[in-house]
């Protein structure tokens, strides 16, 4: 199943607009005519082009400043700024740490850390900003991460735990219950799980796959009128209807017992997929199970014309002759069953169960 990933965006700060008669040196607490060769000179020229929309220049200045001075605060700040405006974000990374390194401890930039280290899914910088976040800021939001590391790192019960939280602080955000719904998924407690994605849909019922995964799971649970349903639902909220989708679809019609739609289903993945002997057999026995035997022999005769040496195929074909009975039939279809035996022993162990299955 998948797993998804947010994409965070972080606010920057925003800078003043200045009249003529303003200097940016106030605002950066630099000397009023710094030495052109100077940390301070470029730092100016850099907030002078970020004030005027230039970014990539801005960029530019920082850098060059950084060179003459790389531990001024401001300098190192405005950088790690530049690089995240301009999404280099491994690099605004790097330069935000080094802030934590000289000693700023602002819950803002351990924000920062921490959004920019989970959409670079760098799981142990999230949990280590999350909790220095929180003990500089309790009223931060970070169960939601914390929640989500846990489940990426597949430690469930501590995901589910401060999923739960996060559900407390966001009961909006409905990719909270859906994680928690795969969190008892993937341990396979299913009818844990269901209550989570039908929670999950209720906030965002426009996802069509997670109303499929809904219908996978309920498959799972045996509960096939539920699985046809969600599957259904999922179809019509615009999944895309292929192959996979096409076999499950049939499978639920089938598994409910209405042979028709199933085997319309089947019967469109073979215009697309006609030699797959996985399809074809799962016609043959559809039809088997429903007393069809005529048309089941009509699937298991093409399975043999695509591979002759299939012992199984020929080996249902000598049960299908059994089971409609009569003499002739019946020698035909021992006749077939001997042969396939012969081509393949292990079919030895099947022929008590199936006749026993006629009874």
């Amino acid at each position: 199943m998948r797993r998804i990933f947010l994409t965070c965006g972080i606010a920057l700060a925003v800078w003043p607009a200045f009249s003529q008669n303003d200097t940016f040196t106030q605002q950066a607490g630099i000397s009023a005519n710094p030495p052109v060769d100077s940390g301070d000179y470029f730092l100016q020229k850099g907030l002078q082009e970020k004030q005027n929309g230039r970014r990539l220049e801005s960029l530019k200045n920082f850098e060059k400043a950084v060179r003459y001075d790389a531990n001024s605060k401001p300098i190192v700040n405005e950088l790690a700024l530049a690089y995240h405006d301009l999404r280099k974000y491994n690099l605004a990374l790097e330069n935000y740490k080094k802030l934590v390194a000289m000693g700023d401890e602002s819950p803002e930039l351990f924000k920062k850390l921490m959004l920019l280290s989970y959409q670079l899914k760098q799981s142990d910088d999230v949990l280590l900003y999350a909790d220095k976040l929180k003990k500089a800021a309790p009223h931060e939001k970070v169960a939601f991460y914390v929640g989500r590391i846990h489940y990426d790192n597949d430690n469930y019960g501590e995901a589910i735990k401060y999923l739960n939280m996060a559900e407390k602080e966001d009961p909006a955000n409905a990719e909270i219950p859906y994680l928690i719904a795969h969190s008892y998924a993937d341990m396979m407690n299913y009818k844990l799980a269901v209550p989570y994605f039908k929670k999950a849909l209720e906030l965002k019922p426009t996802e069509a796959y997670w109303t499929y995964e809904l219908s996978l799971i309920c498959y799972a649970m045996h509960a096939d009128k539920d699985a046809l349903k969600y599957m259904l639902e999922a179809g019509e909220k615009g999944l895309k209807k292929d192959n996979d989708y096409l076999e499950n679809l049939a499978i639920a019609y089938l598994n409910i017992g209405d042979l028709d739609k199933g085997v319309e289903m089947l019967n469109e993945i073979l215009k697309r997929k006609p030699s797959d002997l996985n399809i074809l057999g799962m016609v043959a026995e559809a039809y088997y199970g429903k007393a069809k035997f005529d048309l089941a022999m009509q699937y298991w005769d093409k399975m043999l014309e695509y591979d002759k040496e299939n012992a199984s195929a020929l080996y249902m074909i000598g049960m299908c002759y059994q089971r409609k009975g009569g003499k002739e039939n019946t020698e035909k279809g021992i006749r077939l069953c001997d042969k396939a035996i012969e081509m393949d022993p292990s079919l030895a162990s099947l022929k008590q169960k199936k006749m026993m299955a006629g009874l």
